[in-house]
């Protein structure tokens, strides 16, 4: 069962601090050696605010939350804590391992050695007096993923870049203007919200964003440090394909909530619009919440009722999987 947008969319849906060093200075460092291989921890950490999917980053939002694995930490999990708490002094909750880039020619600041980081997705609730979090609207670094409003502006300047590019390699021209009609959803394809990653790489490849060494002013979206941009794109792509099989999205949600506030942090989430009947049927059918007994004055119009997710459904399911049922027009 998959999320129906309104809109022509496919159907688917650091080491420790030294004294007196300032905390930019000493937020991202070398990892530790390990042979010939260097090993880091880095969070993806997300929260909804408003109706804005948000990451949590360090340096200014130039990039994530990350520091060497010590011998010290007892697993790789709790070292990740250890380095967003001395980093950001923002609690974490829900952690799940989310990808280990170790790519030969990812960007390192140690010469002759290479890079392995093990990142984390997590799922929090922003809270605005935790320490000094830096938290910044995914759409910032990834214009071009969020279709709430209709088609991006900054999606005709993509394409134009990369019919150019594609035009300028005629032994691969056909094939490089496929894939950016799929990738972007065009010729038909309709857009497929899951291939955010697959986008950003497309972009990489093109020579369209900073990391891959274009100008600032030619860059698109916002640049991060080294290919943290990359490590974003990969959580947003696991989050959006996780929340139609696992109900992980109410690890963002408050323990009471309306429905129109599911549905706004969903489509956040997804960078869609929902149907609204459709997607509150869908919701009931799957018993995922419950009323609460109490209600919430919703911006023009009458008090709506107030629901929790059932907990017992989340263990029954948690070995089974479940569906997040959204659906489109």
């Amino acid at each position: 069962m998959g999320i129906t947008p309104n809109s022509s969319a496919r159907h688917w849906l650091p080491s420790r601090p030294v004294s007196g060093m300032a905390h930019s200075e000493r937020s991202i460092r070398p990892p530790v050696t390990i042979g010939f291989a260097h090993a880091e921890l880095i969070a993806v950490l997300v929260a909804v605010t408003g109706d804005e999917p948000r990451v949590l980053t360090i340096r200014s939002g130039n990039a994530l939350p990350s520091g060497p694995f010590e011998m010290g930490h007892r697993t790789l999990q709790s070292g990740l804590r250890e380095w967003v708490q001395e980093q950001t002094e923002h609690p974490v909750g829900y952690l799940e391992q989310l990808y280990t880039f170790a790519d030969r020619d990812r960007n390192n600041d140690i010469p002759g050695g290479r890079t392995i980081s093990i990142s984390y997705l997590g799922l929090v609730n922003e809270q605005a007096g935790a320490g000094r979090p830096g938290w910044h609207g995914w759409y910032d670094y990834f214009p071009w993923e969020d279709h709430r409003h209709g088609r991006p502006a900054v999606l005709g300047e993509i394409m134009t870049r990369l019919k150019s590019w594609a035009d300028a390699d005629p032994a691969r021209r056909d094939l490089r203007h496929r894939r950016a009609d799929f990738t972007f959803g065009l010729d038909g394809g309709g857009w497929n919200e899951d291939l955010a990653l697959q986008r950003y790489e497309l972009l990489y490849e093109a020579g369209l964003v900073a990391e891959a060494g274009c100008s600032a002013e030619a860059n698109l979206g916002r640049a991060m440090f080294a290919d943290h941009r990359r490590i974003l794109a990969t959580g947003i792509a696991r989050l959006r394909a996780k929340i139609k099989y696992r109900p992980v999205v109410f690890e963002l949600m408050p323990e009471s909530f309306t429905l129109l506030r599911l549905q706004r942090t969903i489509e956040a989430l997804a960078g869609l619009t929902l149907h609204k009947q459709n997607f509150r049927r869908l919701i009931e059918q799957q018993e995922l919440v419950e009323e609460t007994g109490g209600t919430e004055s919703e911006t023009g119009g009458r008090p709506a009722k107030l629901f929790r997710f059932r907990h017992t459904v989340l263990e029954e399911r948690a070995l089974a999987g479940t569906k997040l049922p959204l659906s489109r027009n």
